[in-house]
C-alpha cells in the first residue's frame, strides 16, 4: 500500500477543504510529497541498467548506504518520513521496485525475491555500491533478506518491519481471510478498497481527506493485475527460514503489535533463526512501523547502528560465505 500521506501537512488539508474540489487533489498530493521529500533531504534520480530495467529512487543524505525497500503495493515514498532521521548519518537509497511505483513492470517477469534481490544488486553496482545496509518492510524484508543470503559477504546489517517470508509463522488475520475466501484484501481495484487497505495495514491510520486517498489509489488501481501475479510468486516461493538459518549478519527486527498482515509471533522466530539479531515490538502498531511511528522507528534504528552494530567484531571470511 502506498500511504505517501501521513505525509501532509495540516495546511495543506485546509487548502484542500476551502478549495472545495476533488480536482485539486492530484496537485496538492504531489506537493505534499515533494515537501517531505525535501524535509527528508531526499531527491528524485532515475538510472537505466545495461540489461534495459529502468529504476527510480530517492537517495539523499551522507555516510554509509542504507537501501530501503517497500513492500507489495508500496513504493519508494514509504520511507520518506522515516528518512528524515536518517539522512544526516547514512547515505539513503529508496528504489522503486521493479514491478512498482515508477519503476520497470514486466508484465510477465520473475518476481520471486531472489530475482528482485538480483535486480537490485545490479542496480548497487551501477550506483557504484559495493558494501550495503540493507532496509526492508514487508516484502521488502523478504527480498532483503533473499539480497543478504545471495550476496552475504556484501551486506552489513538488516533491518526488517514486519517482514514476510516466513511461511512457519502463526496465522494472521490477513491469512485467515485469505485462505477462506481466496480473496487478497491487499489488492486495490477501485477507491474503496485503497480506503480499506489504509485500514487493515495499519492500527491508527493518520488521517487524510478522501480525494487525497482516492489521488493515492489511482497507482494501485492501474497495477491491480500485475501485482496479482506478483503476489502469487512471493507466496509460492519458498520460506525463508532455510536460506537464513544462522546467517550472522547484525540485524535488527521491528514489529508492530497490532499487524493484521503478517502475525507478530513472526518476530520471535526471526530471532532465533539470526544469531545477531535484536527484536523490538512497537505497541499499537500495525504492519508498517516507518509510516506509523517514523520517529521512534529512525531513533532505535540508529541506536541499533551506534550500539550494536557498530560493536560487533567482523565476521571471519569463513562466516561471511
Amino acid at each position: 500500500m502506498t500511504l505517501h500521506q501521513r505525509l501532509i501537512f495540516p495546511f495543506l488539508l485546509a487548502l484542500l477543504f476551502l478549495a472545495g474540489c476533488a480536482g485539486q487533489a492530484p496537485t496538492l498530493t504531489n506537493f505534499a510529497i515533494n515537501m517531505d521529500r525535501k524535509k527528508a533531504n531526499l531527491e528524485r534520480h532515475e538510472i537505466d541498467l545495461p540489461d534495459g530495467l529502468h529504476y527510480a529512487y530517492l537517495a539523499g543524505g551522507k555516510g554509509e548506504v542504507l537501501m530501503l525497500l517497500h513492500g507489495f503495493g508500496g513504493n519508494k515514498d514509504n520511507f520518506t518520513r522515516v528518512a528524515g532521521g536518517l539522512t544526516k548519518d547514512y547515505r539513503v537509497i529508496i528504489p522503486d521496485h521493479v514491478g512498482f511505483g515508477e519503476s520497470t513492470h514486466l508484465p510477465d517477469g520473475d518476481y520471486t525475491p531472489a530475482a528482485q534481490a538480483k535486480r537490485l544488486h545490479a542496480f548497487a553496482q551501477a550506483l557504484n555500491i559495493k558494501d550495503v545496509h540493507l532496509g526492508g518492510n514487508s516484502m521488502g524484508g523478504q527480498i532483503a533478506m533473499a539480497y543478504a543470503e545471495l550476496y552475504r559477504d556484501e551486506v552489513k546489517s538488516l533491518w526488517l518491519l514486519d517482514p514476510s517470508g516466513i511461511w512457519e509463522a502463526p496465522k494472521s488475520e490477513f491469512a485467515e481471510i485469505y485462505l477462506k475466501t481466496g480473496k487478497n484484501p491487499l489488492i486495490v481495484r477501485n477507491e474503496d478498497e485503497f480506503a480499506n487497505v489504509v485500514k487493515f495495514v495499519m492500527s491508527d491510520p493518520p488521517f487524510a481527506p478522501r480525494p487525497v486517498l482516492n489521488t493515492m489509489a489511482q497507482e494501485r488501481i492501474k497495477n491491480a493485475d500485475l501485482e496479482e501475479k506478483i503476489f502469487q510468486q512471493i507466496v509460492n516461493d519458498p520460506s525463508m527460514e532455510t536460506r537464513i538459518k544462522d546467517l550472522p549478519i547484525p540485524t535488527l527486527i521491528v514489529w508492530g503489535t497490532e499487524d493484521r498482515v503478517i502475525h507478530p509471533g513472526t518476530a520471535d522466530i526471526l530471532h532465533k533463526l539470526l544469531p545477531n539479531s535484536k527484536v523490538i515490538m512497537l505497541e499499537d502498531t500495525g504492519h508498517m512501523p516507518m509510516l506509523e511511528q517514523p520517529g521512534t522507528t529512525a531513533w532505535d534504528y540508529v541506536r541499533f547502528r551506534k550500539n550494536y552494530v557498530a560493536k560487533l567484531p567482523a565476521p571471519s571470511p569463513q562466516a561471511a560465505k
